[in-house]
């Protein structure tokens, strides 16, 4: 036999790289097709059974078995039962709400200011605590006040016992005339001088009492209940009844109100309520609407609308004893301005949206 040619070996060599390269991409392809079904396709066998839901006991669908979603690692296991909740559908009432951005305002604001020139002595209270209408404040230097008292105390009676012997002189002058031993000219210019005197007697009163009511003045006590504020004045510093900025502010915050704008359509419904007596509720949240700050009622509306916002301003109380509500803080507000009664009601989770 002779050796077979090179060229006898070329189809054979050849031949096998192409089955092998046929077989490869069989395989791929077959690999590809399992994934996307494993991944996309793989559908819940237990889902159905001929077309037809399971039925629970209670006569309601066991939603948890059909749509049980996609199989596969994003879809979860398809032989696993999805849970959902059953609700039934009620009627019931809804309350319809306006909701505004408000701001927390102070039911009453004073500032305490001197009443009198003076040295301030001492300051009796403490910054940011709640004190009561009429506690002492503050004492300003009560001497230069207390001179100027008895020196007008003096005068009074200095007058005063002028005026009495002026009206001893005029009975005296009244008793002469009888017995005809002086004019009766006289008797009138006596009587003249007691009235004199009287006025006199009644303008150092009254220097008197202007005396003492200063004096009282040197203790400055609370206008109102409140919460005091940071203090503007240190005592040893002289205080005068012109300075603007006063020795501290006090605020009334228990209970507080809260300013918030709504809509003019919104107003007749708000205004509706109001004349039949029934206060809307109104509801004070933080920033993020998590957190329920306080409930309260509104309280009134203002006298006229805005003309450049088409809105207008409403007032809300609150019960503040907790002091969540801080005067000048930013709130989010809630105010129930009407229901709807009888109306079908399903749990929110319920709703989808596309």
């Amino acid at each position: 036999m002779t050796d077979p040619s090179p060229a006898s070996h070329i189809p054979e060599s050849n031949s096998r790289p192409r089955w092998l390269l046929q077989i490869a991409i069989i395989l791929v392809i077959a690999v590809l097709a399992w994934a996307g079904w494993y991944f996309f396709g793989g559908a819940d066998p237990a889902a159905t059974t001929d077309g037809k839901q399971t039925q629970g006991k209670d006569g309601k669908a066991a939603a948890g078995k059909a749509a049980a979603g996609k199989g596969g690692r994003f879809g979860g296991d398809p032989n696993r039962v999805q849970p959902v909740a059953v609700a039934t559908a009620k009627l019931g009432d809804v309350n319809i709400a306006q909701t505004a951005l408000g701001t927390v305002t102070a039911l009453r604001t004073a500032t305490v200011r001197p009443r009198v020139d003076g040295l301030l002595q001492s300051v009796s209270f403490t910054e940011g605590k709640m004190v009561k209408a009429g506690e002492v404040l503050a004492q300003i230097d009560p001497v230069p006040l207390q001179v100027a008292l008895a020196q007008t105390e003096g005068n009074l009676a200095r007058d005063a016992a002028t005026l009495n012997n002026a009206r001893l002189d005029l009975e005296r002058y009244r008793t002469l005339l009888k017995q005809d031993s002086i004019a009766s000219q006289q008797v009138d210019q006596q009587a003249s001088t007691v009235k004199q005197l009287e006025g006199t007697v009644k303008v150092d009163q009254a220097q008197v009492d202007n005396a003492r009511l200063q004096l009282s003045y040197t203790r400055i006590t609370a206008p109102i209940a409140g919460q005091t504020g940071l203090r503007q004045v240190d005592a040893g510093n002289m205080v005068r009844a012109s300075d603007t900025n006063g020795l501290v502010v006090l605020t009334q915050v228990d209970p507080i109100t809260v300013l918030f704008t709504i809509p003019q359509d919104t107003l007749p419904r708000v205004l509706a309520r109001l004349k039949k007596g029934d206060k809307p509720t109104v509801q004070a949240w933080d920033r993020e609407q998590k957190n329920l700050l306080s409930s309260g009622s509104l309280l009134s509306t203002d006298n006229q609308i805005d003309v450049a916002t088409g809105t207008v301003k409403l007032k809300a109380q609150f019960a503040n004893a907790d002091g969540k509500l801080f005067p000048n803080q930013f709130v989010n507000v809630r105010m129930v301005v009407d229901t709807v009664r009888g109306t079908v009601l399903i749990p929110s989770a319920a709703l989808q949206r596309d």
